[in-house]
């Protein structure tokens, strides 16, 4: 028994469509027994009942220039010709509906007879549309990408009424030189699709596709991003070197730091405190997408696709395994020094304060004299004293803990009420 196959043998798909129909009442009524149903499907029906309700339409994420912009940045794109070339007869045959997603479940291109896709329209499956899981429930694209493998989902299967009365098989498609998923890609249509040779189909099709992306695919290096001793970030893109202004800088840094994601609002309170001006933050968002390209940077919530490598990351990971002396060796200086944005203001704090607490403990002479020479270290009246300390015969060192403890306690009497 093929679990990724909706039929087995000898099953009268009618009745199945029944059984299933059943169970799915029963589903939405409390019962979780699973009774006949694949495996597969139940999992699939218990997470969709966490975010969608079974009379859900799927939302329209992306259109118009926004769409396209990010469709032919995609990777998939290069691709479309092939999938064309395999399923583009079905799709063109009237019954058939060829589809393909990024890996959160955006459709990026529906293809197929004009009549089946104003069918397919009717229930919101266009490009842009969101068919993962947690936006429209059980369905061949969504549950391929859940599951990370190809198989059918055969009509009273998909938890969302108006989906059940079509049949689709998918299969996801990875990058063939990182394993990361791309997405999916998919035929749509009636019940005839669940048999072995159309999941056959879209295995064979996402298989070619990797296989061509394997061989055009050129060597891709990690995005960098330089933001310690500078006020304006440099993004490296392969041979590209990108100077990103302030306020770009500020957020292209506040992203790295928080892979899972971060919301408008959240963003926000990160760059103006409680003084947030949520059109403003989406503004500069736009434009920082441009800079990066779509491919680079995501939405709902904003977020890295890629693993972005940068300085201020390489200092921390020296300092969490001891090596102080390197870790100081890889600091330039502050972090985007001239930023007074909260989260910013955060980030470079916690740096310094772990930079110099190794420092202190490590009591190196010299490590302590390169950060007391240092343009941001020079006036760090805690690590002078512990130069001292270590140096008493140096007047220099000596004189200017006595310097910097006077201008210190003038400055708090002048602050004094």
């Amino acid at each position: 028994m093929n679990p990724w196959l909706a039929l087995t043998p000898g099953d009268d798909p009618a009745e199945r469509i029944r059984q299933i129909g059943r169970a799915h009442e029963r589903f939405l009524a409390g019962d979780r027994q699973r009774g006949r149903m694949r495996a597969v499907v139940a999992d699939s029906w218990a997470r969709s009942a966490a975010f969608v309700r079974a009379d859900s339409t799927a939302p329209i994420d992306l259109a118009d220039d926004d769409l396209e912009a990010y469709r032919s940045a995609h990777p998939l794109a290069r691709v479309m010709p092939i999938l064309r070339d395999l399923l583009g007869g079905l799709a063109e045959d009237g019954e058939h509906i060829l589809a393909v997603c990024d890996a959160h479940g955006r459709l990026l291109w529906v293809e197929g007879h004009p009549a089946t896709l104003r069918g397919a329209a009717s229930m919101n499956f266009v490009p842009g549309a969101r068919w993962d899981e947690a936006h429209a429930g059980t369905n061949a694209p969504g549950t391929a990408l859940a599951v990370d493998h190809a198989l059918q989902i055969f009509a009273t299967e998909h938890f969302s009424h108006p989906v059940q009365r079509w049949t689709c098989a998918a299969a996801p498609v990875h990058d063939p030189g990182t394993g990361r998923l791309l997405g999916a890609i998919d035929v749509t249509g009636g019940d005839h699709l669940a048999n072995p040779h159309s999941l056959a189909l879209v295995r064979a099709t996402a298989l070619a596709a990797e296989a061509y992306l394997r061989g055009s695919e050129p060597v891709r290096q990690q995005p960098r991003v330089a933001a310690l001793g500078r006020d304006e970030a440099v993004l490296a893109l392969g041979s590209r070197r990108i100077r990103v202004k302030r306020r770009h800088s500020e957020l292209l840094v506040l992203l790295t730091v928080h892979p899972e994601g971060r919301t408008g609002d959240q963003l926000g309170i990160d760059l103006y405190g409680d003084d947030i001006n949520p059109v403003t933050i989406r503004a500069e968002l736009s434009r920082l997408r441009r800079i990066l390209g779509a491919e680079l940077l995501d939405s709902r919530p904003y977020r890295l696709r890629a693993g972005v490598e940068t300085d201020f990351g390489a200092v921390t990971r020296l300092l969490e395994a001891g090596r102080t002396a390197d870790a100081l060796a890889a600091y330039p200086g502050p972090l985007l020094p001239a930023s007074d944005a909260p989260g910013i203001v955060r980030l470079r704090r916690l740096l310094d304060d772990r930079l110099r607490a190794a420092l202190l403990e490590s009591g190196d002479r010299r490590l302590l004299r390169t950060w007391l020479n240092s343009s941001w270290g020079s006036d760090d009246l805690d690590l002078w004293e512990a130069y001292a300390a270590l140096t008493p015969a140096d007047p220099l060192a000596a004189r200017r803990v006595a310097a910097l403890t006077r201008e210190y306690a003038c400055n708090v009497r002048a602050t004094w009420p």
